[in-house]
């Protein structure tokens, strides 16, 4: 499931922001799949087109879980803009996740 998402290809965010997530999986359990289509759906939402995601399934690279020090699955790393956040969880709440990773809700449009 290592799979890479480029959204730089869109229109380039108004504030100039680029941000980099990393979602540790292992496989597809239900908590995976639920964290992966949150993820996907806020992104879309709220980061549309200056974002890129990287889904890490750590069956298939464990080794790759050190790195950021992984301790629980999933796990969402925002690794740019700094400082280096984590959330753990399905992250099924989306004010949560928000407030957690620093996105401010883009207002009506």
């Amino acid at each position: 499931m290592d799979t890479r998402e480029d959204m730089a290809a869109l229109a380039p965010p108004a504030d100039g922001k680029k941000w980099e997530l990393r979602l540790y999986v292992a496989g597809q359990t239900a908590k995976s799949v639920a964290a992966l289509a949150n993820l996907r759906r806020y992104c879309e939402t709220h980061l549309e087109g200056s974002y890129s995601l990287e889904v890490i399934d750590l069956l298939e690279n464990p080794q790759l879980a050190e790195g950021d020090q992984i301790l629980a699955i999933p796990t969402l790393v925002r690794k740019v803009p700094a400082p280096l956040r984590r959330i753990i969880g399905d992250l099924s709440n989306e004010e949560r996740v928000l407030v957690g990773l620093d996105i401010r809700p883009q207002g009506p449009q």
